[in-house]
Order: C-alpha cells, then structure tokens, then sequence
C-alpha cells in the first residue's frame, strides 16, 4: 500500500466509473472530473493531514487492487463522527471476493493503532451493503446509528480503540 500519485488517475477512474462497483457508495459511475477530483483529494489530503487513502496493489505483480484509508471530510454527521478518522475502502471490480478488501483493511486498522493509539475509527456503509458490512463487523466496527448523508441513508458504523 502506497499514497496516491497523479499517475493512479486510469486505474481509479477504470474502479470509480464502473457502476456495479460503486452502487452502494456513490449511487452511479463517476465521471472523469470527479474521479480527477477524487485524486486531488486524496494526494491533498496526504499533504495536509498526514494520513489519508492508500492505492492497495497485488504484492505478487503490482497490479491495481482498489483503495483503503482513513479521511476527515468534515461530512457534518455529528461532532462525535467528524472528529474521528473516517475509514473507507473500495475495489476494483477484479479484486472483489478474493481476500484483498480484508488483508487491506486489516494493514490500514495496524498502521492506525500505531498512528492513533488511543482513538475510535469510523465509517459509513448503505445499509444494503452487505458485504462492506461484513467486512466492518468482521473488525469489530458496530453499527451506532442511521443518517441521511446526501439524500442516502446509510449507517454510521463505530470501532472503538483496539490494540494492534
């Protein structure tokens, strides 16, 4: 895992415009502004802030796997959610179901530990996700509360401080 580089740009945009993909994220496929703008964020948010997504590869050839990190976006889902670091993760279609979202997840919540020894990680997942749910609980995230973010309703989802 590795911050993002202007470089990752076909990658993100071949995962973030893939509307099977993003359908319990974002509702439809981005286009290739926001997929730009996405990017921005991210390596801006590395410069600012010290943490932010990383690009998740296979170790086996280096191909592109998807993202995971930890963001503050400021999302105004209650002081308690907007101080916390913001997990997220998202795969490329042909990375899905084979591993790669749980051994990703599981380096991102060790480097935490390490960053942020004593702080509660959060996230927000559509209800309808069943797999990124999984894949919360599976880490000891616990659903604390429904919100309507963006006109979609989706669960905030809390993990509370666990040692690496």
């Amino acid at each position: 895992m590795r911050p993002p580089v202007l470089s990752d740009f076909a990658q993100l945009y071949g995962m973030w415009s893939d509307a099977e993909v993003v359908r319990h994220v974002t509702g439809s496929a981005l286009t290739r502004e926001d997929v730009w703008s996405r990017l921005l964020r991210s390596v801006g948010h590395w410069a600012a802030m010290g943490f932010g997504h990383w690009i998740v590869s296979k170790k086996c050839n280096g191909d592109f796997v998807g993202e995971v990190g930890f963001v503050r976006l400021m999302r105004g889902l209650g002081e308690d959610f907007d101080a916390a670091p913001e997990t997220g993760w998202m795969l490329a279609r042909q990375a899905q179901r084979s591993g790669y979202a749980t051994e990703a997840l599981a380096a991102a919540l060790r480097w935490s530990a390490e960053r942020w020894p004593a702080s509660e990680t959060v996230c927000i997942i559509s209800p309808d996700n069943a797999a990124s749910i999984r894949l919360a609980t599976k880490f000891s995230y616990q659903a604390d509360r429904n919100v309507t973010y963006k006109n979609k309703e989706v669960t905030v989802f809390r993990r509370p401080h666990v040692r690496a």
